[in-house]
């Protein structure tokens, strides 16, 4: 596929008083900001025939063309590799990933992963997410951890999954086999979870920085 041309009509009252790059994306569904605001740096836009390359500039109204690059091919690669779909349709997926298999390739991983095999199932149907034809991972769950995961293929359920999730606006439930029974036996944790210190392909419990992490559990049975 070859660029794409787009046209972007602005209104006097859209524009008023806002960035560029901020006017423009909200009137482009589809796209991310950070997309537009990276389409705008390359020189991308024009209006009335002059190039605009400041996405922080003042919005004026009138009609903008943007030349909209074809994704790029995505890396890693795609792999045939079995997957169960729960449900699917233009603009995501959701997946019932198995244990054992990564999510995105790492080092000591660097394929066969769940990224590898979206690529592979959705080839000809994701748009270009941040310019690279992807699928657009919100969340993680560990290798050895099953369960759903949801993945966008187009840039603006990207961006509505990204908010949901950000918001904690999506309720995950995990069942889970420990040793030794926690006690009290339904509770809460608060915490931050980041990237460990001492090993930067772990994740762990942090003092400050990373995210905040809130779990509320409770015990279903006991052996």
């Amino acid at each position: 596929a070859g660029d794409e041309l787009r046209r972007i009509a602005l209104t006097a009252e859209e524009a008023a008083g806002q960035r560029l790059d901020k006017a423009l994306a909200g009137a482009v569904a589809d796209m991310s900001r950070a997309r537009l605001q990276a389409l705008i740096a390359a020189g991308a836009l024009s209006l009335d025939g002059a190039v605009l390359t400041d996405g922080s500039a003042k919005a004026a109204a009138g009609t903008y063309e943007l030349v909209v690059p074809a994704p790029l091919a995505a890396e890693p690669a795609a792999q045939a590799i079995p997957l169960a779909v729960l449900y699917e349709d233009a603009d995501l997926i959701v997946i019932d990933k198995p244990a054992g298999m990564a999510v995105h390739p790492a080092p000591g991983t660097y394929d066969g992963t769940l990224v590898n095999a979206l690529l592979h199932h959705c080839a000809g149907h994701l748009s270009g997410i941040g310019g690279v034809a992807r699928p657009g991972i919100v969340h993680r769950l560990d290798k050895e951890t099953s369960g759903v995961m949801v993945a966008a293929k187009t840039d603006a359920a990207h961006q509505g999954l990204s908010k949901l999730f950000a918001a904690h606006d999506i309720e995950r439930v995990y069942v889970a086999r420990a040793r030794g029974a926690p006690r009290p036996a339904k509770g809460g944790i608060e915490t931050r979870i980041g990237r460990a210190s001492d090993d930067r392909k772990k994740m762990a419990v942090l003092r400050a920085g990373g995210r905040e992490a809130i779990t509320h559990y409770a015990t279903d049975r006991v052996f």
